[in-house]
């Protein structure tokens, strides 16, 4: 069975799960749409401070919004913020090969630009990876970021990744194909981390068991798994090339003919790391904070819970981290917003004497 045959079952599985499951999102209007990505905004009109979530680019955004009680997208409309959710269509076959600089430099970009307004952005796993390249090259559209496991620097012990790494060619022989399927990645990535990405699901189910709250949503991640999209062979090998060379952290990353590193970085960070991960372990996240020009960053600590499957996505899908982790995070964003508009007006008034 091909990879794209296999990408097909896993879809027809996901939408019997779907007549038993019953999920529901919260409501929506679409902003902005072109080929290679979608705007919605979820909040209402009104003076909120705006912020823009960006998933990774091979899943569809709705662990951000997986069910009420453990939705990221309602705990940040329910703190009085303005949200947005770049949503990540599939690249239809023969469709745009999109590399890394079309994703950052044009499709957050423009979504940027919808927003009208500098925006806290929220990324999760390489969704922030393309968040932060984005900030560092765009920051007059960033108020801060947020960084939800996502892997900024290779060098050290990234464990997972690096076997991932070890295990594709070189990176010209990676733009041979059209895209590559979903089925592809995860197998990629159980062969990477057989703990994290198979094992660990295993143990969740049965501990979930007894709970039915935990063991539905172990079931709803697991159906969002089978949502993973083909990749275009652009920007899974620009990604290739991004991790194994270590471009962004030593400053050798260019886009669009500009250099794209920490040292362009002027908004405060606040980063979120599983310390016994070793999909995104602290040795992929520490080194980046380090090289960061200011010191005004922060780290939070994930601790795991039941009703999750997959540990990775443990920061936004479980109840633990709604109930611990995201109240920090909210806080954190409210005192960084404070404190911004404080230094403007302070600014002004040193300007015009007030």
């Amino acid at each position: 069975m091909s990879f794209a045959a296999a990408d097909e079952m896993r879809r027809w599985y996901g939408l019997v799960l779907d007549l038993w499951l019953a999920r529901t999102e919260t409501p929506s209007r679409l902003l902005l749409e072109r080929s290679g990505m979608k705007l919605r905004d979820y909040g209402d009109e009104g003076n909120r401070s705006s912020l823009l979530i960006i998933p990774a680019p091979i899943k569809k955004p709705y662990i951000w919004d997986l069910t009420p009680s453990v939705s990221t997208v309602l705990a940040c409309l329910q703190a009085q913020f303005r949200v947005y959710v770049l949503e990540w269509p599939e690249t239809p076959p023969n469709g745009p090969d999109n590399g890394l600089a079309v994703y950052v430099d044009e499709l957050i970009l423009e979504c940027a630009k919808a927003i009208g307004e500098p925006a806290v952005l929220a990324g999760h796993s390489l969704g922030g990876t393309l968040a932060t390249i984005f900030a560092s090259r765009h920051p007059k559209h960033v108020r801060a970021l947020i960084l939800l496991e996502a892997p900024l620097s290779f060098s050290g012990d990234p464990r997972a990744i690096a076997n991932l790494i070890r295990m594709v060619p070189a990176t010209d022989a990676l733009r041979y194909v059209s895209a590559y399927p979903g089925t592809m990645l995860n197998a990629l990535s159980l062969a990477a981390s057989p703990e994290s990405f198979l094992w660990w699901r295993w143990r969740d189910l049965l501990l979930s068991a007894g709970d039915p709250v935990a063991l539905r949503n172990h079931l709803l991640v697991e159906r969002w798994t089978l949502d993973e999209y083909a990749m275009p062979s652009a920007l899974f090998a620009d990604v290739v090339d991004l991790y194994r060379e270590n471009r962004f952290l030593r400053g050798t990353l260019r886009v669009e003919g500009q250099t794209a590193a920490p040292r362009n970085l002027t908004v405060p960070v606040l980063a979120v790391v599983d310390p016994e991960s070793d999909v995104v372990p602290p040795s992929s996240v520490m080194p980046f904070l380090d090289a960061l020009p200011h010191r005004n960053w922060t780290l939070l600590l994930y601790e795991p819970d039941i009703g999750v499957a997959l540990r990775h996505v443990g920061v936004l899908a479980v109840r633990n981290a709604h109930s611990l982790l995201w109240p920090e995070i909210l806080a954190w964003i409210r005192h960084e917003l404070t404190r911004l508009r404080h230094v403007v007006t302070n600014e002004l008034g040193r300007l015009y004497n007030w």
